[in-house]
């Protein structure tokens, strides 16, 4: 293992390593910030996005220019220098292709399932109640509770004859913007849930029996 791993740093090259170096940072950090873009929708971070976002593009558009360039060393300096080319058009690739936001929901979906379906039986049973006096439909999970709700672990509750909806916020931004996780009761419809009433969900998506992603 050890050969291999010599054997692979003199093809590289001293004089590669740190464009390679570059470009796998770059990359790494444009497939993190678009994976988890929606996570990091809240507020105040929702405004550093507004900025990073745009510098992060032209960033990597710049790594890709720089590593094209590099592809005219193949033939003096060796094939190496055609790997930050590679690396970037392989995150371009996944980029346009991949399914990033999805795949971090339904990660998400899936970590936070059982922690999330133990506090919906505790809202039901009455063991945990709105408890932040400006909003009668929020209780402050706090750190209590493992971080299944985003900007403070707070849950949303809309009591109903049909009973309890809750939603589990994956992003709260300005003007009252929100995406998360509902919780339905059985039988239950999610355009019922009260912070629709005014106008319909603008993303509902089943995710499994009485769980939607939605987003107003």
């Amino acid at each position: 293992m050890a050969e291999i791993s010599q054997a692979a740093t003199a093809a590289t090259g001293p004089l590669v390593r740190r464009p390679l170096a570059a470009t796998i940072a770059v990359s790494a950090v444009t497939l993190a910030v678009t994976t988890f873009e929606l996570a990091m929708a809240d507020w105040p971070s929702g405004f550093v996005l507004l900025a990073a976002v745009p510098l992060l593009a032209l960033a990597f558009f710049c790594c890709l220019v720089w590593s094209a360039t590099l592809l005219l060393k193949i033939r003096s300096d060796g094939a190496s220098f055609a790997l930050p080319f590679l690396i970037c058009a392989a995150t371009l690739a996944i980029l346009a292709y991949a399914p990033l936001h999805q795949i971090a929901l339904q990660q998400n979906f899936r970590w936070h399932r059982q922690d999330r379906e133990r506090i919906v039986a505790q809202v039901e049973a009455g063991e945990l109640k709105p408890n932040v006096a400006y909003n009668k439909n929020l209780i402050a999970l706090g750190d209590r509770e493992p971080n299944v709700s985003a900007q403070g672990n707070d849950i949303v509750v809309d009591e109903t004859d049909e009973g309890t909806y809750v939603l589990f916020l994956t992003s709260r931004g300005l003007k009252h913007y929100f995406t998360g996780f509902l919780r339905v009761p059985p039988g239950g419809d999610p355009k019922k849930f009260f912070e629709f009433e005014d106008r319909p969900p603008s993303q509902l998506v089943r995710y499994d029996k009485d769980w939607y992603f939605v987003a107003n």
